[in-house]
């Protein structure tokens, strides 16, 4: 156990976190040169296309130090986007030790603080490397100086290092096995491994990974999964090398996967302790918190008749992705479908991209919200997911909306723009810090309802790439909400309700309005699209009606013959009003329900 090292790779998006991965099997010879490919762990098509990390992945190498010893190094990829932090907070929970990038032209982001605390909390042994040395606009001197500030490291401690190029590889091999220490654990105790991911295989069944605590597993040992009280046969364990790579037996210490033929998703729970049946550890391993969704959206099937399938498709992807949670529910205009929660937007945007290309469903994502603790007159709480369950507004005492602390790093000359635009969407200033010369930490306390459609994305074009964010929960406070309906000819469209703050709901209901008329196609009858909160309409926008030139046969003569036809138009135009009814096209409802 003492050739052992496991550790994780973190940093904030865009570090070069798989890149430097990807140095560190070549130098091992884990992969072969014929074999190599960038992100070479990342094998999803998703995560090649737009070059992010949405999985963390596991890998084992064997490196030779020079003191002649061969070590097993478990390496741990992780994603840098602050939707995915569940990730990694698994993948630490896995490890002794974290290689910290921080791009030496970009300096020290939010997400590379919280994930630094996330490693401190968890008491690993940190290696401090200063990634892109080779660029021209390298800032090596101040951000070492940031790093030194951050973590209290030597300046020798911390390693200059290049992704690209491969500088500095050997070098972080050297410090792996010197700084991080070996694994602890006792090899002939009661057998205990945590489940730190799963995925499945429809060959196979469900494939658990998981990290040995104490004990030993062997093939054709009968486990149990302390949680769901469930026995198995291990039909095979193994390390995860490129490929998965059977072994007869694992001990304290190692990374491994384990088949045991299971069929029912439900059955594996990430963060559960596996044991033996014969002879059971004392206690479970403090698994992970349960995740907390903070934004919500519907899915639903584009046929009713695939209801079951998307419930398979979801349950399969929830293996692979333990932060998805969703329930059933069901919708006037969209039929049967499932609520489910997200850790945002780009969360939302992958799993509805990876529903449609690993599972081939065409799914409708309704517009995202957040849930709130609605209160009524006799004090009583309930939870107000969806715009429907917001009950008549007489029945409300008051309801409290989720706030977040957000944590925003930027330099100096935009912090303008950025504190214009948190106060536009109802933040409040707690904290403004210079943490160097030219990079400002600004802690805002903003509703979490705000900041679920664009904030990301203008924040980033308002600095030009340069703010960086990263948010926690907060609390939950007092806010005054309205839900607004969207009504055609006077109907109610259930599906684009929307629960709204006052102040903004005006804005809101022209914008749905204005984008309904450009996507509803035009009727023989004129429509009214009106926004409403209650019985007052904040906000409207008509189609004309489509109408036939019925006085084109009327060349010359009398006016009254031609006022007389138009006037039998109109007639059964209004007749034809009160009882044609509007059909809202799938396409405007996937449209207006990807609001921009």
């Amino acid at each position: 156990m003492k050739n052992i090292r496991n550790f994780c790779v973190i940093a904030h998006i865009d570090h070069g976190k798989s890149t430097l991965s990807d140095r560190l099997l070549e130098f091992t010879k884990t992969i072969s040169e014929r074999d190599m490919q960038d992100q070479a762990l990342d094998d999803m098509d998703l995560e090649r296309e737009r070059g992010i990390t949405i999985k963390s992945h596991a890998i084992q190498m064997y490196y030779d130090h020079t003191d002649g010893e061969t070590y097993t190094f478990n390496l741990i990829d992780t994603p840098g986007h602050v939707d995915f932090s569940y990730e990694v907070s698994r993948s630490i929970a896995a490890c002794e030790g974290a290689l910290l990038l921080v791009d030496a032209s970009q300096g020290i982001q939010a997400q590379t603080i919280s994930n630094l605390y996330l490693a401190i909390e968890h008491d690993l042994e940190i290696i401090p490397i200063l990634n892109k040395v080779d660029m021209d606009s390298a800032m090596i001197e101040e951000v070492s100086e940031q790093i030194m500030d951050l973590i209290g490291v030597d300046p020798d401690d911390i390693i200059l290092a290049s992704g690209k190029t491969g500088r500095g590889v050997p070098e972080i091999m050297a410090a792996i096995v010197d700084r991080i220490p070996p694994p602890k654990g006792n090899t002939e105790a009661p057998l205990q491994a945590l489940i730190f991911d799963s995925v499945f295989n429809s060959f196979r069944g469900v494939i658990a990974y998981f990290r040995i605590l104490n004990g030993t597993m062997r093939k054709n040992d009968k486990v149990r999964f302390v949680n769901t009280g469930k026995e198995y046969q291990a039909d095979e364990v193994g390390v995860l090398r490129m490929k998965q790579e059977p072994k007869d037996a694992l001990s304290a210490g190692n990374v491994g996967y384990i088949i045991t033929g299971i069929k029912e998703s439900k059955e594996i729970k990430v963060g559960d302790t596996i044991t033996l049946a014969a002879n059971p550890c004392a206690e479970a391993i403090k698994g992970f918190e349960d995740v907390k969704p903070m934004v919500f959206a519907g899915i639903f099937p584009l046929d009713n008749d695939d209801f079951e399938d998307l419930r398979d498709s979801l349950e399969k992807l929830q293996l692979n992705d333990a932060s998805l949670v969703f329930e059933p529910e069901s919708s006037a205009a969209l039929g049967f479908g499932f609520r489910c929660g997200f850790l945002g937007m780009l969360h939302l945007e992958i799993v509805q991209e990876r529903l449609f290309r690993e599972f081939d469903q065409d799914v409708i994502t309704t517009v995202p919200n957040v849930s709130y603790n609605l209160y009524n007159k006799k004090n009583e709480k309930f939870i107000i997911r969806t715009p429907t369950e917001y009950p008549d507004p007489t029945l409300i005492d008051y309801v409290e909306e989720p706030f977040i602390t957000a944590q925003i790093i930027t330099k100096p000359e935009y912090i303008g723009a950025i504190m214009t635009l948190c106060l536009e969407k109802r933040g409040v200033l707690d904290k403004q810090s210079y943490l160097t010369t030219d990079r400002v930490e600004l802690i805002f306390h903003l509703p979490l309802a705000e900041i679920v459609f664009d904030f990301y994305d203008r924040l980033k074009s308002l600095s030009r790439g340069y703010a960086s964010f990263d948010y926690q929960p907060l609390d939950y406070r007092q806010s005054d909400l309205v839900k607004m309906d969207i009504k055609l000819n006077g109907e109610n469209v259930d599906a684009l309700s929307a629960l709204v703050h006052r102040d903004k709901a005006e804005a809101f209901g022209r914008k749905i309005c204005k984008k309904l008329k450009d996507l509803l196609p035009r009727q023989q009858f004129v429509i009214a699209i009106q926004a409403a909160v209650g019985a007052k309409i904040i906000a409207r926008e008509t189609i004309s009606a489509m109408r036939k030139d019925v006085t084109a046969k009327c060349y010359g003569g009398d006016i009254t013959r031609k006022r007389k036809l138009l006037e039998k138009q109109k007639e059964g135009k209004k007749r034809m009003r009160q009882f044609g009814k509007i059909e809202v096209p799938q396409k405007a409802f996937l449209d207006v329900l990807k609001l921009d």
